[in-house]
Order: C-alpha cells, then structure tokens, then sequence
C-alpha cells in the first residue's frame, strides 16, 4: 500500500466552494481502480491549507489508473480552479514498528 498525500492550498474564500468541489469529485477519484481510501482534512491554524491523503495498491495505480486518464481531469477541473498554487503530492510508504 502506498499514501499519496497532497498538501492544498486554495484561494482565501474559496473554502467551501472548495469542499463542495470536493465533494462532488470524491467519486471519481475513489473510484479509480487500485484506489482503497480517499480522505480530504482542513487545517484549523490554516483554514486555507487542506491535506488529501490517498491509500494506493501502488504508485503505478495512482499515476496509470488516475493521473493519466479523463478522470484526473475530470477531477482537477472541479478542484483546480480553487487552487492558491500548485498542490505538493508525495507518496509514502509505512515505517514496521
């Protein structure tokens, strides 16, 4: 499993209209093949700031089921136009304990 995690930021006053696009776009982002979970925050000290965590089968699902397909765009039409800037995208991997 690999987390895709996105940090957020949107215009100032954009963010309802930011979680409504959201909301609106969650289906066709969760329901991309090879994706498990899709979970969008709000921070509290910067209500601007939103962070997309997104379980993966793997990078590859992400990058050939998601962002190379209509459905990225799709998506990023909803959400982009709230945008203060380019997202930050990383994926991660669990540490074993």
């Amino acid at each position: 499993m690999v987390l895709e995690v996105a940090l957020i930021d949107v215009l100032p006053g954009h963010e309802d209209a930011f979680a409504q696009a959201y909301a609106q776009g969650h289906p066709v982002l969760a329901g991309t093949p090879g994706c498990r979970s899709v979970r969008m925050t709000r921070g509290i000290e910067s209500p601007t700031r939103f962070v997309l965590l997104v379980e993966w089968d793997s990078v590859e699902a992400h990058e050939d089921n998601f962002r190379a397909t209509e459905r990225f765009e799709q998506w990023r039409a909803l959400i982009g136009p709230h945008f203060a800037g380019p997202p930050v995208v990383e994926h991660f991997v669990d540490v074993p304990a």
